[in-house]
């Protein structure tokens, strides 16, 4: 078996055999398959397609390429994966809150993507917070705290990172089975026993209509559940931002508000999807458990022990924002008329906090984590002339005044309010 011969086979409209995808899976990790051929793969399947079968045998192929990890704990080990949109910090709310209602949360995340922040990035505005600790480490958290939020290693999923690079610079970031693939090999690389996704559509999501949301969300959940994980989705709003802040200290900010007793659509989604993974292992009641481990103050200490076990300060959740990065630069964007806020452009909001320096444009670039946006005003929301629209947190004053017009563009006064359900639909 050679390269060539898994290429050609896609290039005739053949599906290759599980054998042959574990075959180039391998190549991929060892680089014995060459950039070029990789290319010519991921094109022949962005062309071409695979079955269901065939998307499941890419996904565990990928998986096996590197290690996969077993638990010895107590309790299931379960994960939740979001496919990105602006003020989503769920995951950080999310992980402390299951730890808290007695499941395991290793949770495997990655870095800001175009218009929408990421996780990694939003803990290393912790200061000492470690993304990238030893499989030691690691395990020795998620066994302390019941949780921990961490990179990918580079034993995980090996041929993902390959393909994925190679994905980006061929036009072939938008197929189906191998966004399938990518997700789930590093998820499933993890050793859970259920999973729930959140499926984000609308303005400051990647989708941006319900049949892309849909069907994303049933070929990801088709594949997981045939790979042997029990998985749910739910296809959730992304209109406007989920918390009012967007930014890596900001929503790091936001997070500890809601752990310890701030309502709102943030704790709302993390527990609609946390009840889900609780189900899928078999515990019932999961909305009432999760509000009750947040207002009981337990998450927040699991947070916490999860924030100091992977070097962060000891006490962070009890004086966190003494411990968070301050801009030097904080000013109000004003409202120009009276109106009700009937439309926010998400992605030019998260575009705004990348033009603010708290986003990548490519990947070398320094991410500063105090800058970005917060008080942002929701759908819905009757304001006056003079009063503000967010709040802007910049390094310079010219980044601040740039900042300013791009979120008066972005959201639109009109007259009658248009906020909509949170969770638009679930798929089993």
């Amino acid at each position: 078996m050679d390269a060539r011969s898994v290429i050609a086979s896609l290039r005739r409209g053949e599906e290759p055999t599980a054998e042959a995808l574990r075959w180039f899976a391998r190549g991929l990790a060892d680089h014995s398959v060459s950039a070029a051929q990789a290319g010519a793969f991921a094109m022949g399947i962005c062309l071409r397609g695979l079955s269901e079968e065939g998307r499941v045998a890419l996904t565990l192929a990928m998986r096996d390429s590197g290690e996969v990890l077993d638990w010895d704990l107590d309790a299931p080990v379960v994960d939740k994966h979001s496919t990105g949109g602006v003020g989503d910090c769920v995951s950080l709310v999310l992980a402390p809150a299951l730890a808290a209602c007695g499941v395991y949360v290793p949770m495997i995340s990655g870095r800001g993507l175009g218009h929408t922040g990421g996780t990694l990035d939003k803990l290393e505005a912790i200061a000492g917070y470690d993304v990238s600790p030893d499989e030691a480490r690691f395990r020795q958290v998620v066994a302390d705290a019941g949780c921990a939020i961490v990179s990918a290693s580079a034993h995980t999923a090996p041929a993902d990172k390959r393909l994925y690079a190679v994905r980006d610079v061929t036009a072939t970031v938008e197929s189906l089975d191998l966004i399938c693939a990518s997700i789930l090999s590093k998820k499933l690389a993890a050793g859970l026993q259920a999973l729930v996704l959140d499926v984000k559509v609308g303005s400051g999501a990647f989708m941006k209509t319900a049949e892309e949301a849909r069907a994303l969300a049933r070929a990801l959940v088709d594949t997981a559940s045939a790979a042997g994980c029990p998985t749910t989705a739910l296809i959730t709003d992304m209109s406007q931002p989920l918390a009012p802040a967007l930014g890596n200290a900001l929503e790091v900010d936001a997070v500890v508000q809601v752990l310890t007793g701030t309502p709102g659509p943030l704790l709302d989604l993390s527990v609609a999807l946390g009840a889900e993974v609780l189900a899928s292992v078999g515990i019932p009641d999961g909305e009432d458990r999760l509000r009750a481990a947040v207002s009981s103050g337990a998450a927040a200490e699991r947070f916490g022990r999860m924030v100091y076990g992977l070097g962060g300060p000891l006490h962070f959740v009890e004086n966190w924002q003494r411990f968070l990065p301050e801009a030097p630069v904080i000013q109000e964007v004003a409202a120009q008329a009276d109106g009700v806020v009937s439309a926010i452009d998400g992605e030019a909001l998260g575009l705004a906090v990348v033009d603010l320096g708290g986003g990548r444009r490519v990947e070398s670039d320094r991410v500063d984590p105090a800058v970005g946006l917060d008080q942002v005003v929701r759908l819905g929301e009757r304001v006056r002339k003079g009063q503000p629209l967010a709040r802007i947190h910049a390094a310079r004053e010219e980044q601040a005044e740039a900042a300013a017009r791009a979120v008066r563009a972005a959201v639109t006064l009109g007259e009658a309010p248009t906020e909509g359900p949170l969770v638009l639909e679930r798929v089993t």
